[in-house]
């Protein structure tokens, strides 16, 4: 049902409402390319079509290559169109992703809780299932004429039980690979000093878009540096502001 209000919704919001001549005519070309070689693509609107555009500088061919192993990865690993809670209850009761908010740009504003992350016994397929449910669910929310979405990783009481690397190093992949342009900025705040060594692993994997979009916070200056993005009604309580955590499940 979600889909169909957003595709609803992309209707009144037009692409071209937004594009440049250049980007226009890109779109009309990246979807005959990938039409033809993937017929599902038509299921794709152009929004779509643009931030993998956007994603590969415009360049086409990379785009399309992008864009098609998307729908290959879609198909197989969400064949149902969507990630059901009964698929990821283990990662759900961590409760350590929220939504809350928007910023000044009308971006919501996801809080991923660190100290609640831990690595999955069952190898991690859970996780990765987690991580499209989280994904989803927070682009679902994104409202007319905003495609992304901001976020706050709170990380007071990180330690080494929370060192998942290879779960981030998932995550981060799906974000890049398959949820181009969705992130708008991501604010880390009170990472201590054991974060940081496995942040030396994790950056080399960030590809300069993706790093540009991310804002260490000095843990004297939290609220601050969050009002310059956010209106102070819209942040939340567990940073100073008005507004109680409300659980990603229950968006």
């Amino acid at each position: 049902m979600e889909a169909m209000n957003v595709t609803r919704v992309r209707e009144e919001v037009r692409v071209e409402d937004d594009c440049t001549e250049t980007e226009l005519n890109k779109i009309r070309l990246l979807r005959a390319m990938v039409e033809a070689r993937d017929p599902s693509a038509k299921e794709e609107d152009d929004f779509t079509i643009r931030r993998f555009l956007r994603a590969r500088d415009l360049d086409l061919e990379k785009a399309s290559t992008m864009f098609l192993k998307y729908l290959k990865w879609r198909h197989s690993f969400v064949p149902n169109g969507s990630v059901s809670v009964s698929e990821v209850r283990n990662e759900l009761a961590q409760e350590k992703v929220f939504v809350q908010g928007h910023d000044k740009i009308g971006r919501p504003i996801a809080v991923v809780i660190g100290r609640k992350h831990f690595q999955n016994k069952d190898g991690g397929d859970e996780f990765k299932r987690f991580v499209v449910y989280v994904f989803d669910k927070i682009c679902a929310s994104i409202p007319p004429g905003q495609e992304k979405f901001a976020a706050i990783a709170e990380l007071k009481g990180w330690g080494y039980s929370n060192s998942d690397v290879r779960g981030y190093l998932g995550a981060l992949s799906v974000l890049q690979d398959y949820y181009p342009e969705r992130l708008g900025k991501l604010f880390i705040v009170n990472a201590p000093y054991i974060f940081m060594k496995v942040w030396q692993i994790i950056y080399p994997f960030i590809d300069n878009k993706t790093k540009k979009k991310i804002v260490f916070v000095d843990k004297n200056k939290v609220k601050s540096t969050l009002l310059e993005d956010i209106d102070e009604s819209n942040i939340p309580e567990i940073f100073g502001g008005p507004l109680p955590l409300v659980r990603l499940q229950d968006i």
